[in-house]
């Protein structure tokens, strides 16, 4: 029998709060975390906005001695996870842990301390100035693992990576696992800090990125026929999952049942997606079909949403291909306009925000869409939220490389 995996606790850390109850209510609230770039000089960059993180100090969550060990994304990890382990309520014993994962990604890694420890060696031109703690401080997989450490959790420690898709990929194979029987918990998300002169000009020179600086709040424009891309963002979500009987045996609060996770592949190009929307159609189909579901029995979608002109209309055009008539029905936003896109973090941001949509029965809106554009002329709760009532969230995230990625989150229904 495949066994029932809940939600039990969430973290985040965003543009628009440290912790779960402020980001929730300025994303209810279409509180924008765009401003103009202050962690370097970005004066002579032709972008100069992002979604940075804001009063946050990492010494004030984790040992100061960590800190001064590990990388800035592995911080904001760091930060998110410990905010879902206790929000859950969960005490790990040491029979628990061995049957308990950790399971949190990045698309970039240590990408700050690259860029810094590389600096420091080629102006000495003295390899010992380099730290001893450099590798874990790069590697993709340190945010997991100084989670896995910190609670002592020896179940299987990953990190997957899948561009934008990252964080859902991540709670996918939890989901995955526990359903399997192989372990029982995990804390599973994603965190990024790409918010560095290499990352924001990377994406510039692709055309990514919007480039309204003397607008920051306005810059991002999800579906609207002005939109012009994206704006780099950071931070990270973390989600505490469980089976469901441990969960009920401990007297967890359920916030959510997962339901369904599909992940596919476009194989067609490493940046653009399939115009066609073929890898995307799939994931959504498959998600549906998982779960048991039609395309009626879902209430809300937080959907990509990047604001580039060929992702939105080909998220869109999936949502007509697999919902039919229902597209029209069914609302759906993309928070993005507000965290700005926190790459691999993203996904498993949204993935919090669509847990929270279901236990407020709000849809949170798409901020700054005004000119509703021809290519996509769906429903994206604009401009402000919209209380309903939520029982079933699709959250589709859709990553470079043509990864797609579609979860399904339920009321929890005993």
């Amino acid at each position: 029998m495949t066994r029932r995996v809940v939600v039990t606790g969430l973290g985040i850390i965003t543009a628009v709060g440290n912790n779960i109850p402020d980001t929730w209510n300025n994303i209810v609230n279409g509180k924008s975390g765009m401003a103009h770039v202050t962690k370097f000089d970005a004066s002579n960059y032709i972008v100069k906005i992002a979604a940075e993180t804001k009063g946050f100090d990492a010494a004030e969550h984790m040992p100061l001695k960590l800190v001064r060990r590990s990388d800035p994304y592995q911080h904001l990890i760091w930060k998110a996870a410990m905010e879902a382990y206790e929000n859950s309520g969960i005490e790990f014993t040491e029979e628990m842990g061995k049957r308990t994962s950790s399971i949190i990604g990045s698309a970039v890694g240590g990408m700050s301390s690259s860029q810094y420890w590389t600096k420091i060696v080629e102006e000495t031109g003295d390899p010992r100035r380099m730290t001893p703690f450099a590798i874990p401080m790069l590697m993709g997989n340190g945010g997991s693992d100084i989670v896995a450490l910190e609670l002592g959790l020896h179940g299987p420690s990953a990190t997957l990576v899948s561009a934008c898709a990252t964080g859902a990929d991540c709670i996918g194979l939890a989901y995955d696992l526990i359903r399997a029987g192989r372990i029982d918990q995990a804390l599973a998300g994603a965190g990024e800090n790409p918010i560095l002169p290499l990352g924001i000009a990377a994406f510039d020179r692709i055309g990514a990125c919007a480039r309204d600086n003397d607008n920051p709040h306005k810059a991002m424009k999800p579906f609207d026929a002005n939109r012009d891309g994206m704006v780099f963002g950071e931070g990270a979500g973390v989600l505490m999952i469980e089976e469901l009987e441990a969960a009920k045996k401990r007297g967890a609060n359920i916030l959510a049942e997962i339901v369904a996770y599909a992940s596919t592949s476009d194989a067609y190009h490493l940046t653009a997606p399939d115009p066609g929307a073929k890898g995307a159609i799939e994931a959504l189909t498959r998600a549906l079909d998982e779960a048991e579901l039609i395309p009626e029995d879902i209430d809300y979608i937080n959907a990509h949403g990047t604001a580039t002109p060929l992702n939105d209309a080909m998220e869109t055009k999936a949502i007509k291909a697999v919902f039919g008539e229902h597209a029209y029905n069914v609302p759906m936003s993309s928070t993005k306009a507000m965290t700005g896109h926190a790459m691999g973090a993203t996904a498993a941001m949204e993935a919090v925000f669509s847990v929270l949509s279901l236990r407020d029965n709000i849809a949170p809106p798409t901020i700054n869409l005004e000119t509703p554009a021809d290519d996509c002329d769906l429903d994206y709760v604009p401009l402000t939220a919209r209380e309903m009532n939520i029982d079933i969230v699709m959250s589709n995230s859709f990553g470079f490389g043509g990864h797609n990625v579609s979860l399904i989150f339920k009321r929890f229904n005993d």
